[in-house]
């Protein structure tokens, strides 16, 4: 059977770049691999095909030779497929990401081990007051601890872990895959090079056990909802003497009653009377910290202005200084009149004028104005 064209084997024109050439092959092994394949010949005979066109293609003297006389430039032994059909490429950084390290004296990253503890989440709940004070709080949560009796080597006292019998205390084992050894970690001791022969009878070899675990945290001042505190090393125990995971705080901030907040500001609403807006009065508010603040209400006040108290808000969980407080007043129509009341307010709408009211004047002057068109 005669042999494909190298560039229809990978799907490239003749113009390709090495970069092109590569990840057209990448995709292809990836494909066409024996392990995605089983005893599929026709896959196989496909990922033999397509590494022998990357071998060739890939090198830039033989792919000049292949370009100008074909399959015939190697015909004969004359430089073209050697052994597994790979040519002389290195396809070693194609197949790592996949595969992780190659035989034969390939790159080797080291033990990997999943013995670390795991990641504990705990949720607390504080006031919009607590948020601005900081304060001191015990939690009391279930964990795994280090075990007292083996600290934590999962062995009996006396006893320390053996080389692993399965990959002779490397943490991998190799395999044969198709054309290329593949290194993975040892499934017998998940990396760690040593198996427990003798396992604590306390722990059963694991190296920690559970427990109710009772800690002293700190929450800081200006906390805000769903801040995330982390605490280095105070989740689970690791295993066979893994390091320990992190706990986790998430912090939900309470709504509060009177004010509202945004980052470090807080916002406060106060209702007034038509008078006091019309009038002037001076008004006194609470404040987050528990005090007391004045605000000098001038006459003519609008409904909805805002009144700035600086440095009245939450503290800056990150340097120092606090935001500020936003007093908005709300002017509140009255909705039961007696009598008198309502004879003032006749009185007062004979003899009020355009000039006490600008906002009225400056919408009939605009409304006159759209009728006449």
């Amino acid at each position: 059977m005669a042999k494909r064209d190298f560039y229809d084997v990978l799907g490239v024109s003749k113009s390709a770049s090495p970069e092109e050439l590569k990840s057209a092959y990448r995709k292809l092994a990836v494909k066409h691999h024996p392990d995605k394949n089983p005893g599929d010949k026709a896959s196989e005979d496909k990922f033999k095909e397509a590494g022998e066109a990357y071998g060739i293609l890939s090198d830039a003297e033989k792919k000049q030779n292949y370009d100008n006389f074909g399959h015939a430039a190697f015909e004969g032994g004359g430089g073209g497929r050697q052994s597994g059909g790979f040519g002389g490429a290195d396809f070693s950084d194609i197949f790592e990401d996949f595969f992780g390290d190659f035989g034969g004296g390939g790159r080797s990253r080291g033990r990997r081990t999943n013995n670390r503890g795991s990641d504990l989440r705990y949720d607390l709940s504080i006031t919009l007051e607590e948020a601005y004070e900081g304060k001191k709080q015990d939690i009391k949560f279930s964990t795994t601890e280090k075990c007292n009796t083996c600290k934590g080597n999962g062995s009996k006292p006396g006893h320390s872990p053996d080389r692993c019998t399965v990959c002779g205390g490397n943490g991998k084992v190799r395999s044969n895959q198709g054309f290329f050894t593949v290194q993975q970690t040892c499934p017998q001791c998940q990396g760690t090079g040593e198996e427990i022969t003798n396992p604590c009878t306390d722990c059963n070899g694991q190296g920690n056990k559970q427990a109710s675990k009772k800690i002293s945290v700190t929450i800081p001042k200006g906390v805000d909802d769903g801040t995330r505190i982390r605490l280095a090393g105070k989740g689970e125990a690791g295993t066979k003497g893994g390091a320990s995971g992190d706990l986790y705080l998430f912090i939900n901030v309470h709504s509060h009653d009177l004010f509202k907040r945004s980052d470090e500001n807080l916002f406060f609403e106060f209702p007034i009377s038509i008078a006091d807006a019309a009038l002037g009065t001076t008004i006194e508010i609470p404040t987050i910290d528990g005090g007391k603040a004045k605000i000098k209400i001038p006459d003519g006040t609008q409904n909805g202005k805002q009144f700035r108290l600086k440095g009245k808000g939450m503290p800056y969980m990150r340097g120092s200084g606090n935001g500020d407080l936003y007093v908005q007043v709300n002017t509140e129509v009255p909705i039961s009149l007696n009598k008198e009341q309502k004879e003032l307010l006749e009185k007062f709408r004979e003899i009020e004028n355009e000039k006490s009211n600008p906002s009225i004047k400056k919408f009939f002057q605009k409304a006159k104005s759209f009728w006449k068109n």
